[in-house]
């Protein structure tokens, strides 16, 4: 049961300022009592995902950051980019809240049947807000987890599990018959790959350093392409005509990775090709960007035919066209293969205040492949 002294919390805040100045800060929040079909949890791990960090950093200059005050008083303050600026104008002045998808256990629940059979268990949440120690949210935000797990093990039941499951789901939708998927030792890259394995789906994973080709061919991988290898070129041809793929993810959203991966599609293809044709092959190749980790902008050389398309994919939509039901369905799964299929590993876990510490944004800041973090934003403040 909530009490008056967990009756409000901290959450950790960004605003930007119209005169491109970001603002990180931690807000004390009053918690909502919870309606029929509502529960609070008490927020115990929170990953911040890539996603997340775009909307906490906005893109700002973090190396030459400054911070003010102390603990739960301090602000960090940096600098958002001009060129940024102009697509952020409907955030300005706004105290945005932050982090996607978190777990922890239920402290107070609704009075509907449902609700209250959620007391004291421990629940993965999608929602927003969960960088806060209290969130309350409804029952049809959470997921129940399996009795034992801990909240860290149940902090990414969400973004990643539903984006790999559907990358899937959207494979078979279109016709194609195997994958692509590049920064491919990252959590998300790891969970595909187990997917892939357990249902025989032939996927071709990008990476970026020999250490990434070893993880994932420790994990079962059968094809691993190290994009920063001399033949990288000739490699993602082999893997591309060794698997037929001709959909790939793009995590990296810049640069030339895109129009490389279309080209070697057309490579593959004409291989197997009985007749020239100048408007190149007839099968349709499709690169999705759904992340940003590159700076650049994106470089297409048409070198593939006019069968093509790149285009933007995001999750959420994609379960709205899939529906409640058969989301329900991916979300029961996850739930089943958590400490398996759905693992994910973390490089360390900060606190809320921990989070404003300038050094510490310098590590998580970076979205390193394999270096992902959580926040516990009950770490040291005490939450019952």
């Amino acid at each position: 049961m909530h009490t008056d002294s967990t009756r409000s919390g901290l959450q950790l805040r960004s605003l930007v300022k119209s005169d491109g100045t970001l603002e990180l800060s931690l807000a004390t929040v009053s918690t909502p009592v919870p309606a029929a079909n509502e529960v609070v949890v008490r927020v115990d791990a929170a990953p911040i995902n890539p996603s997340d960090l775009v909307l906490l950093l906005a893109g700002a200059d973090v190396t030459k950051a400054e911070r003010r005050g102390t603990a739960a008083q301090s602000l960090v303050a940096a600098r958002v980019p001009d060129a940024l600026l102009k697509g952020m104008t409907g955030r300005f002045g706004e105290s945005m809240p932050i982090g996607n998808e978190g777990a922890g256990v239920v402290i107070e629940a609704g009075a509907s049947p449902a609700a209250q059979a959620l007391m004291g268990k421990t629940v993965a949440m999608l929602g927003g807000a969960m960088y806060s120690q209290y969130r309350c949210v409804s029952l049809a935000q959470t997921l129940a987890l399996p009795d034992g797990t801990a909240p860290a093990d149940g902090a990414s039941s969400f973004v990643n599990p539903l984006t790999a499951l559907c990358m899937v789901e959207t494979m078979r939708g279109e016709g194609h018959t195997a994958l692509v998927h590049t920064a491919a030792a990252s959590n998300l890259g790891r969970m595909l790959n187990r997917v892939c394995i357990g249902e025989n789906i032939a996927l071709v994973n990008i990476v970026r350093s020999p250490d990434h080709v070893a993880q994932l061919r420790e994990q079962g991988a059968a094809h691993v392409c190290d994009s920063s290898s001399p033949s990288f070129i000739q490699d993602l041809i082999a893997a591309l005509t060794a698997t037929g793929a001709t959909l790939a993810f793009d995590a990296i959203g810049g640069g030339k990775l895109a129009s490389q991966i279309l080209m070697c599609m057309e490579i593959a293809i004409n291989k197997k090709a009985t007749q020239y044709s100048r408007y190149g092959s007839a099968v349709h190749k499709q690169v999705y960007v759904y992340g940003g980790l590159g700076s650049g902008p994106l470089e297409l050389t048409r070198s593939y035919g006019m069968a093509w398309g790149v285009g933007g994919w995001l999750v959420t939509p994609f379960l709205q066209k899939l529906g409640p039901a058969a989301t329900q369905k991916l979300k029961e799964r996850i739930a089943a293969e958590l400490k398996t299929t759905f693992a994910s590993h973390y490089a360390g876990e900060i606190s809320l205040i921990e989070a404003l510490d300038l050094a510490t944004i310098a590590v998580y800041s970076k979205s390193a492949t394999g270096q992902k973090y959580l926040i516990n934003p009950n770490k040291g403040l005490g939450g019952k």
